[in-house]
């Protein structure tokens, strides 16, 4: 394969109408660790008032790919197409709740459109080779899945009975990159799309690394589930051993697909080979094979807790501001995980949302789009960006995303004693708080016991965002400061950055960085909540890259250095009376595999020898003020 694969947390034995769409939900257990998803329309399919049929699309080369039709029964009018593509089949187990009323297309499928799923090339019913976000011409005669697109557009809107010539593309996760893809060069059928939680980066910020830092658990989930024959999906077995024990084990990243698989992966291979930000990474950047100028109307969905695709639709959504000259470029950010949009969307692990966000969205905001752009009706009542303020739960409709006006940024020093402030440290405070990390005992991303491998019938991998972090600052591992007690409400409303002056005595490190608000504990909040430290921006950084992300190099030892952390964004308000804090570690496991902490070429091929315990320090005076960049959207005192 010529590009990463990734994968979505779903229900393999109701792989149904949208795949992806259905992330939040969990896989079957072992016994059913082999799953044919070969099940698509049999004759005279009805289901939800739909009538179903395959049709087999030719392209430019040849080629064939498969998809179901779906219209609904009995209606004689021109419809609009609403398209999805994507790699993980289309069954019907589903279709009835999906379509039906209250299902994540129920809104849409109510208001009459031709709806069409689509196998991309490989998988499934589709004839051809499969690649996973096949770049753009990727073969010597220029097929990539924009031109796959194009093509499917083509031969839908000829021969497709009473369709009104109008196109929409949407999806989540693969299917929104999928959308994203439509818009090079786009049919001149195609009116609008929705790229709903779609990759940008894959190792700048979204599923396979963060900063150089890889996602070691859902990598691995991934390879040993999806490179398959391209009918079935496996799920990787631990032979009943705990996730976090199973993987510490692993000393041999790089042939770990041979030793555990019998066999190397494609996928795998290219993560060994590609450990730094070249060609390879750079050339599959979404927005970067995006039109410069938005032509295309594109409704771009994220989740504030998404815990695969964050970076991805925020980050597509400010490069296509730069050439959005017809105001076609919008945003949506929600209160959800990834794909909980398609969901209720009434609570997000302890957390009350205050309504259900995710039918309001479906039903007032992204039915109104398509019925506006494919159908010609109604108005397009939607504020360039439309933001979700956790804390308050309440909706912001904004000029755009981060906001121009009304904010300051300031920064939240890191203080001695385990203070945090927004007061710069004095000449007279003490330098810098130390920590071991030991690569034998890394900081676990939750706690032990809820990490199971994230596709199998028990995990919780969809909420571990919402996991309670109090437990970790008393780790003696990780660094910790907070607040005193806000006199009054501290709102944040854009970026958020991690300025950290830090040394090791190793020749590499890791820098986890998460700011949480930290809850009252007495009655004046619910008792499931009482001093919780609630995750509301984190991310890492890999210190090799410090300088260069193309040619990492080793860290001085015990030489201070500045780092700068991206935590990307939040709308969030510290109620009167919560903390704000901070916790800074060096590991994260097995989300993120381990730092060996001394410097080699290639941290998947570091031998167990190269990992070693080292001291980090992060200093915290007036020489060396670290600190949280934050945008404030309140008076500050």
């Amino acid at each position: 394969m010529n590009m990463l694969p990734f994968l979505r947390p779903i229900r393999l034995a109701a792989l149904g109408l949208m795949a992806v769409a259905m992330a939040p939900y969990a896989a079957p257990a072992q016994e059913a660790a082999v799953q044919d998803l070969t099940d698509q329309v049999p004759p005279d399919m009805e289901a939800a008032g739909y009538v179903g049929d395959d049709v087999m699309i030719p392209m430019r080369d040849g080629v064939k790919l498969h998809a179901q039709v779906w219209r609904p029964k009995g209606v004689t009018e021109k419809l609009p197409i609403l398209m999805s593509r994507s790699p993980y089949g289309y069954g019907v187990g589903r279709l009835d709740r999906t379509f039906g009323p209250g299902g994540s297309y129920g809104d849409l499928a109510a208001d009459k459109f031709i709806f069409v799923f689509q196998d991309l090339r490989g998988r499934f019913g589709s004839e051809g080779e499969y690649v996973t976000l096949r770049t753009t011409k990727t073969t010597p005669d220029g097929i990539d899945e924009s031109t796959d697109t194009y093509d499917s557009i083509e031969w839908l809107v000829k021969n497709l009975p009473d369709n009104n010539g109008k196109v929409g593309v949407f999806g989540v996760s693969y299917g929104g990159w999928t959308a994203a893809m439509a818009t090079i060069n786009p049919h001149p059928a195609l009116k609008a799309v929705s790229s709903q939680a779609s990759p940008e980066d894959m190792w700048m910020g979204d599923d396979f690394l963060h900063n150089g830092a890889f996602r070691l658990d859902y990598a691995w989930s991934w390879v040993s589930a999806l490179e398959t024959d391209g009918r079935t999906m496996k799920i990787f077995d631990f032979d009943k051993e705990e996730g976090f024990t199973w993987y510490l084990k692993q000393t041999d990243l790089a042939s770990l697909d041979k030793k555990a698989l019998g066999r190397t992966m494609p996928s795998w291979q290219n993560f060994v080979n590609h450990p730094n930000y070249d060609e390879f990474w750079k050339k599959s950047v979404t927005s970067r094979m995006m039109p410069q100028k938005v032509g295309t109307p594109n409704l771009i969905v994220a989740g504030w807790y998404d815990q695969e695709d964050f970076y991805g639709p925020m980050t597509i959504y400010e490069n296509q501001e730069k050439g959005d000259e017809k105001g076609l470029n919008y945003l949506v950010v929600g209160p959800w995980n990834h794909g909980g949009w398609r969901g209720k969307g009434l609570e997000y692990g302890p957390f009350q949302l205050g309504a259900e966000t995710g039918t309001w969205f479906r039903k007032d905001v992204e039915l109104p789009w398509f019925r506006y752009w494919l159908k010609g009706q109604g108005q397009l009542n939607q504020p360039e960006a439309l933001v979700f303020q956790t804390g308050s739960n309440q909706w912001q409709r904004l000029k755009s995303w981060p906001p121009e006006e009304g904010v300051t940024t300031r920064n939240l020093y890191l203080r001695a004693g385990g203070k945090l402030s927004f007061e710069a440290p004095s000449a007279a405070e003490a330098a810098a708080a130390r920590f071991v990390s030991d690569p034998a005992n890394p900081v676990p991303y939750r706690e032990r016991a809820a990490i199971k491998p994230f596709l199998s019938e028990e995990s919780t991998w969809s909420t571990w965002i919402a996991d309670d972090q109090a437990p970790f600052a008393k780790r003696p591992d990780v660094l910790f400061w907070q607040t005193e007690p806000l006199t009054e409400d501290i709102v944040l409303s854009g970026d958020i950055v991690a300025k950290l002056f830090a040394s090791t005595t190793g020749s590499d490190a890791d820098w986890v960085v998460k700011l949480v608000d930290i809850y009252p504990t007495d009655d004046s909040v619910p008792a499931e909540l009482r001093g919780r430290q609630r995750m509301i921006a984190n991310d890492v950084f890999r210190g090799r890259f410090r300088e260069s992300y193309e040619k990492p190099r080793p860290i001085t030892p015990n030489k201070v250095l500045d780092y700068r952390i991206d935590l990307h964004s939040a709308s969030h308000v510290f109620k009167k009376g919560h903390r704000i804090g901070v916790q800074v570690q060096s590991s994260w496991f097995p989300l993120i595999n381990r730092n060996p902490q001394t410097y080699v070429d290639n941290v998947l091929k570091a031998s167990p020898a190269d990992f070693k315990a080292q001291t980090h320090a992060v200093y915290h005076n007036a020489a060396y003020p670290s600190a949280i960049s934050v945008t404030v959207a309140s008076p500050v005192r």
